[in-house]
């Protein structure tokens, strides 16, 4: 079936960011070859990379989280989220029993925001591939500490001993590994990916690497500025304190800003962000929602140095978009970062230490012919390597075997 035309039901939640950029760069080089209809739900970010243009049909179902309750009753909103995720399932049933009848050969599958995994997979008798950008991590990783989080022993007693939220987080936590485990193939973004889901689900993945688009994200042609920039949302997995961290410890006479372009937004991160660089001097500008993927590459092109620290990121497009517009990298030695920088040739990875980064942004921001040929580098690298034509060919290669 490799090269013929297919008929493809392609099904997402997604909000704005990374993961719904890569389905649309996929679909829209797709949609030339292949029959492609949309299967999405109303909660979805439809607007930011919008896949309308590119499918045959796009189906929207309504959806919308009941409302939460307040204080004194807000332990029982974890009720509430029992019955959204039911409530999504009966949704997904459906949608599962429609695209069945539609005979389709085989149907593209996306996370949903609100459970990862959606349980159209464990519904659907169509072949199914379904993209695990990473298993959900508030269920199977700890916690990242945050002064704003209250320690699980400092909790009152009624709460310490609240079965509701133990049987929420064991339900989202079973069905998402019986949904995943229904897929005919999961595809990953990293070797980082493919061990995690294997150690969570128990299956073999397929290694899938993620493009950048190069006439998207190039060099521009505008002069660079005294900055850091860090991109990605607002929350306390992104790391970004390490950076804060970091640049403090850089000579206050040359100590550059931080500018930090969000998708999306956690305010306890952000005040946390705030109150720790005025603690420690450094100056930081957070700029919220950059919709337009040109507005982005400026971003990359005005900066010396590109910082990326998230804990234990899968893959994280940044240091790739940031290769293709020449800026260098100074990113944490963990995860699939360690797949996507190349240490001393298109930026430098560091432990998951201050000094550790201090020192490596010192020895980019000190060395402007450095900087450059590293950017040089980094951008021959993605067009040879990290191009979305390769993507979306490995991709129609697996959804044929699926067929």
């Amino acid at each position: 079936m490799w090269g013929d035309s297919m008929k493809i039901a392609v099904y997402h939640n997604l909000p704005s960011g990374g993961a719904k950029r890569s389905l649309f760069e996929m679909v829209r080089r797709m949609v030339s070859r292949h029959h492609i209809d949309v299967y999405t739900l109303s909660c979805a970010e439809h607007d930011f990379c919008d896949l309308r243009p590119y499918s045959r049909q796009h189906s929207v179902a309504p959806f919308t989280p009941l409302p939460l309750l307040r204080r004194p009753f807000g332990r029982l909103n974890q009720l509430i989220y029992l019955a959204d995720l039911m409530r999504l399932d009966r949704l997904d049933r459906q949608l599962a029993a429609h695209i069945d009848r539609s005979q389709y050969d085989v149907v593209f599958v996306h996370h949903c925001r609100y459970r990862q995994s959606p349980a159209l997979l464990r519904f659907l008798k169509t072949p199914a591939v379904y993209y695990c950008q990473e298993p959900p991590r508030w269920i199977y990783d700890p916690v990242v500490p945050r002064p704003y989080l209250i320690p699980p022993f400092q909790r009152p007693w009624h709460v310490r001993i609240d079965p509701l939220p133990k049987l929420y987080r064991n339900t989202l936590q079973r069905r998402d590994k019986s949904n995943a485990r229904s897929s005919k193939i999961i595809l990953v973004n990293s070797h980082h990916s493919h061990e995690l889901v294997w150690r969570v689900y128990g299956i073999q993945p397929v290694v899938c690497y993620l493009g950048v688009d190069t006439e998207v994200f190039h060099p521009r042609a505008c002069q660079p500025e005294n900055m850091i920039l860090a991109v990605g949302a607002l929350t306390a997995i992104k790391g970004y304190d390490l950076l804060i961290e970091g640049i403090s410890r850089l000579p206050p006479q040359s100590r550059p800003p931080l500018v930090i372009v969000s998708n999306q937004d956690d305010p306890r991160e952000r005040q946390y962000l705030a109150h720790l660089a005025e603690q420690l001097d450094v100056r930081l500008q957070i700029r919220d929602i950059v919709r337009d993927s040109e507005d982005l590459s400026e971003w990359y092109s005005r900066c010396m140095v590109t910082g990326y620290t998230p804990v234990l990121e899968p893959l994280g497009l940044v240091p790739l978009e940031s290769a293709a517009c020449e800026k260098p990298v100074v990113g944490v030695r963990e995860g699939g970062v360690r797949e996507t920088v190349v240490d001393g040739m298109t930026g430098l990875l560091a432990d998951r230490d201050p000094e550790a980064v201090a020192d490596a942004l010192h020895d980019l921001l000190s060395h402007p012919d450095k900087r450059a040929e590293m950017g040089r580098r980094g951008r021959f690298r993605v067009q040879q390597h990290w191009t979305w034509d390769i993507t979306t060919a490995h991709v129609e290669r697996c959804l044929s075997a699926a067929v």
